[in-house]
């Protein structure tokens, strides 16, 4: 069977440095109506004001084409490859075009250089260095095509992590959820209103990255496919604007956009949990490249594909697992 033709690598920078100032500029229209469903609920005076002013801000924005916020955080790319695809050059072009596309893109979009070296401060001036952008992969059978996605998130705050054990059960996942909120309220260490993403078991590493993603690669709305786990998103969501903070931490109910939790199996003896919260300029934009040229642009990365989430030695189908079970 005939291989089909490569993807150009220069389209594919083109279409990087393209999603890069998308996710600058353009909020999600996921996120967006979820802002504007808690600007006509919120009782807070203060809260209600940032939301207002939000919404201005980005309309602003998108009308100057500027970044709305000044942090425009550390840019960061997750490419999904059909396994049938190939790209010119191979995974070390693609590699080398999205460091390109991202020194390219924050000179002309602009964005901050944010990134520097830990301990000298040496800055490229670019959001390219060692280990930066980082960029993670995955894979879906029966495809052609390779799809980027950017996402601009803060690198500082935002983000904790514990150890839970199985006794804790759903009661402890709840007490870690409502601490990290509080804390993260209180002391300014995260911009609400956000989707709040949860990593629940795998390694603390795996977990660590569950929940990244589950904050930045999810839409508002999306439910995890397992019904357990989409009814305690809904009840997270709703404890979460609970709590009486809103946004930025005022007095409010407008804390939580909407709540993703993913999931890895784990030691037995443990229940590893980490909480991120994407910050109020959800950035994010992904571009798919098909081999004939064609690049198609959206804002929800779809990456918790059936395929990814598998929980099978063999990867089956939803059309194979229903004929076995006929």
């Amino acid at each position: 069977m005939p291989h089909p033709p490569k993807i150009a690598a220069d389209a594919l920078e083109d279409a990087a440095r393209t999603v890069m100032a998308k996710a600058g500029i353009e909020i999600p229209d996921d996120y967006l109506g979820g802002i504007r469903e808690m600007a006509d609920t919120e009782r807070g005076d203060l809260s209600a004001f940032v939301l207002q002013a939000m919404l201005e801000n980005w309309e602003a924005a998108k009308a100057d084409q500027r970044p709305m916020c000044a942090d425009t955080g550390v840019p960061r790319w997750y490419v999904k490859y059909g396994n049938e695809a190939r790209v010119e050059g191979g995974p070390v072009e693609v590699e080398r075009r999205l460091r390109r596309a991202t020194a390219r893109a924050t000179h002309d979009v602009p964005l901050r250089p944010n990134r520097v070296h830990p301990l000298s401060r040496r800055d490229n001036d670019n959001n390219v260095g060692i280990n930066a952008p980082e960029i993670e992969y995955s894979f879906e059978p029966d495809a052609d095509w390779v799809d980027i996605t950017t996402v601009h998130k803060g690198g500082l705050f935002g983000t904790d992590y514990r150890m839970l054990f199985p006794a804790d059960g759903i009661d402890g996942i709840k007490r870690f959820y409502l601490d990290t909120l509080v804390a993260f309220g209180k002391r300014g260490l995260a911009c609400q209103p956000a989707i709040v993403g949860i990593g629940l078991g795998g390694s603390k590493d795996t977990c660590m990255v569950l929940g990244k993603q589950a904050a930045c690669l999810r839409t508002v709305g999306d439910r995890n496919p397992e019904p357990e786990i989409a009814a305690l998103e809904l009840e997270l969501k709703e404890l979460g604007n609970s709590i009486g903070m809103g946004a930025m931490g005022f007095v409010g109910s407008s804390m939580v956009v909407d709540c993703h939790i993913e999931v890895g199996y784990t030691h037995t003896g443990g229940m590893p949990m980490s909480v991120h919260c994407f910050c109020l300029s959800s950035r994010r934009a992904t571009a798919r490249l098909h081999p004939d040229g064609r690049v198609e642009y959206r804002t929800d990365p779809q990456w918790f594909t059936p395929y990814m989430r598998r929980d099978t030695v063999e990867w089956q189908t939803a059309a194979e697992s229903f004929e076995k079970s006929a």
